[in-house]
């Protein structure tokens, strides 16, 4: 008689926390058509892609990019996120985070010493790639690359980061600062932003607003300019809908790589006219908490190529 129960690989109709982990397809249009970054390691004998484990607290950008320079020498520039692999490792759930991603190098060259945790890192056509690949799990990463737009821009919609109670500041809101909380922030802003390659930055006039990037402009030489429809007056008033979506629609056509910084009120307005502009359903949740942005991706084409959401730490 065959059981009606699942095996016991993992907790049956309970849950475990999965192991978290974040990679990369790194890719390259090479002379032979386009390319993809396997690695081999010596202890398992086998081909995969750049991945591995995220530190307890580390930012799922920061932790792809980490593991992918540690196992490849090469620095990703992120483009697109790829769905995420679950499978069971030892019974246990991992999960593991995907973006495309190109080599910030623009020759892509691999400048890697083997170790014994991976002796072999080279750039393999896609379609070797796949054959190639020891694991189904890295075939499917792979297949979901290839369906998709490989060459991608990001447009960044961040709200602005922690400026304290409006009620405690006794001048012009516009003048408002970021607090203790926000300024630590906007330190971290860099290397989390910084993972998308070369931004500039259209901002709100507000201090808060203007004060959450400055860390960004000068550690990563981020070009800003400040726009008054994207900026929220006292009170809470003193804009204009219209206006504000008409800047990122703005945003949109230029297609350049750019985050935008504004008010939890007009977050949803705009993530609303990105969408609509770019053909996409409207998610049910389109708001931000501070210090929270959404990134969408954009084809060369025009289209949405992909849309995620994190915040500054995570």
């Amino acid at each position: 008689m065959t059981s009606a129960f699942p095996p016991r690989d993992t907790a049956v109709g309970g849950y475990l926390e999965p192991i978290r982990a974040g990679g990369a397809v790194l890719w390259r249009d090479g002379p032979a058509g386009r390319e993809v970054v396997l690695i081999r390691r010596p202890d398992r004998g086998d081909w995969t892609l750049p991945k591995g484990k995220l530190k307890n607290g580390e930012h799922p950008i920061m932790g792809a990019v980490r593991e992918v320079e540690e196992e490849t020498g090469l620095t990703p520039v992120m483009g697109r996120r790829l769905p995420p692999q679950r499978y069971l490792k030892d019974g246990w759930p991992k999960q593991v985070e995907w973006w495309a991603a190109t080599p910030a190098r623009p020759d892509g060259r691999i400048d890697y010493e083997p170790n014994e945790e991976v002796e072999t890192v080279e750039w393999v056509p896609v379609a070797e790639a796949r054959t190639r690949l020891t694991y189904d799990h890295d075939v499917q990463v792979l297949d979901n690359f290839q369906v998709g737009p490989a060459r991608t821009f990001p447009v960044i919609l961040l709200r602005h980061l922690s400026a304290g109670e409006k009620r405690s500041w006794n001048d012009s809101d516009l003048l408002r600062p970021l607090d203790e909380n926000g300024r630590a922030d906007a330190l971290a802003l860099p290397r989390v932003l910084g993972a998308y390659g070369s931004l500039r930055a259209v901002t709100s006039a507000a201090a808060r607003c203007t004060e959450s990037l400055l860390p960004l402009t000068v550690e990563c030489d981020v070009p800003m300019s400040t726009e008054r429809a994207l900026t929220v007056g006292p009170e809470g008033g003193g804009y204009d809908v219209e206006e504000a979506r008409e800047v990122i629609a703005r945003v949109l056509d230029e297609r350049r790589p750019t985050v935008v910084c504004t008010h939890g009120e007009l977050v949803p307005h705009l993530l609303t006219e990105a969408l609509t502009r770019l053909g996409a359903p409207l998610s049910q949740q389109r708001g931000l908490r501070k210090g929270s942005f959404w990134v969408l991706h954009v084809s060369e084409a025009g289209d949405l190529a992909g849309v995620e959401r994190h915040g500054v730490r995570e």
